[in-house]
């Protein structure tokens, strides 16, 4: 593999570790928020843990795509394009 390729994988996993953090980042926030304010005007009454939940299942599957899966992905993903190259070829 070229050291372009494997600066351009680089960048793109640099990018979308970034992205999760981000995400990760807005996730604590907002949430905290949410919290504060549920506890301010409906205390006993909880609702923010809603949004919590189905954020945070999200939050989940951004987090295997990045640091688990991602080498799955992307091997299958060459396998098609070489496979798809030699087709051309054939053609």
């Amino acid at each position: 593999m070229s050291d372009d390729t494997l600066y351009r994988r680089a960048e793109k996993r640099a990018d979308e570790k970034i992205s999760f953090y981000k995400h990760l980042y807005s996730f604590v926030g907002v949430n905290l928020l949410l919290f504060i304010v549920n506890a301010l005007t409906s205390f006993g009454e909880w609702w923010f843990y809603w949004v919590t939940i189905f954020w945070g299942i999200g939050l989940i599957i951004h987090f295997l795509k990045i640091y688990i899966f991602t080498d799955r992905f992307e091997d299958t993903r060459e396998k098609i394009i070489e496979k798809e190259m030699e087709k051309m070829k054939k053609e």
